[in-house]
């Protein structure tokens, strides 16, 4: 078992972390949220004051937040990770962000002796909760063998796709193809609810053929309901179809139908619903066709 200093206890990370210290592993937490740093505590792990707190003593480091300007603060900042981690310790980044910033705090680690994995997740808070997320990893072979203790924890599929940033574009990639299938999801329920067909009825058979999803699997009725409390926010979609534009560019190629669901998603923020569930494109789609609630 190792000695683990966590940092963001969210939605995500909050289910990861009591899910290593189930585990068996000895976890030292830190987030903004103090609520959280105590709940974590009241599930047999211990609270840090601070990133370095919690860092300091760690075999292995994990972060899980928002974005790239949290992970630069956290792993450059002053007592971050890459000034108080000891040689030798084990950085694993479950955050989405750019493959570039990935790419650079892998090189910055590698200085200090540090060894250094992105591991962008999906599954959403419901798969962070059942332990069952699918891990995109970059990094080395050997680093990733290291980390197999901790994946298994939190997770059911993990695969070493590439060299560190790789993990990011195979997220990119995932989020590219759940904002589509969203979005497809979307036009079909208003498809046919403007056609008069029973919609649920119709969903229960689109699920089980070809054009069946995880998404239609755990989404269908909440959006029939028009309930979108968030497992994934639309706010972080946006900024993940942000990375997914920018990939994109850097490869040199076109995505037209992924330019189309990142315009789809910022329309989502632009018109208020940023705070909702990712599955509320729907109210997009509708709005599209005059058909608002």
């Amino acid at each position: 078992m190792s000695t683990i200093g966590f940092i963001g206890l969210g939605i995500m990370g909050a289910p990861m972390a009591g899910h290593l210290v189930a585990a068996g592993h000895h976890v030292t937490g830190y987030d903004v949220s103090s609520a959280a740093v105590g709940k974590l505590a009241a599930e047999g792990g211990q609270g840090a004051a601070n990133v370095a707190e919690a860092v300091r003593d760690a075999e292995i480091v994990i972060t899980m937040l928002p974005a790239d300007p949290q992970v630069e603060e956290v792993f450059f900042g002053e007592d971050g990770v890459l000034a108080t981690a000891k040689p030798g310790t084990l950085y694993i980044d479950f955050s989405t962000i750019t493959p570039g910033t990935s790419a650079r705090v892998a090189e910055a680690g590698r200085e200090r002796g540090l060894r250094v994995l992105d591991a962008p997740v999906s599954g959403g808070q419901k798969g962070a909760e059942d332990a069952i997320l699918s891990i995109m990893v970059g990094g080395a072979e050997e680093d990733f063998a290291a980390a197999a203790p901790i994946f298994e924890a939190v997770g059911r599929t993990y695969r070493l796709v590439g060299p560190n940033g790789a993990g990011q574009v195979v997220k990119a990639a995932n989020q590219l193809v759940v904002g589509g299938t969203y979005a497809l999801v979307a036009e079909a329920i208003v498809l046919m609810e403007a056609s008069g067909v029973d919609a649920a009825a119709g969903l229960d058979v689109l699920a089980g053929g070809l054009a069946g999803s995880r998404i239609l699997e755990l989404k269908r009725d909440s959006m029939l309901a028009r309930e979108f409390t968030p497992g994934f926010r639309i706010d972080l979609h946006h900024k993940d179809m942000g990375i997914v534009v920018s990939a994109a560019r850097d490869a040199e190629v076109a995505l037209p139908l992924g330019a189309q669901v990142a315009q789809l998603v910022a329309a989502a923020r632009a018109q208020g619903h940023g705070s909702l569930d990712h599955s509320a494109l729907l109210k997009v789609v509708e709005a599209l066709s005059g058909r608002n609630a």
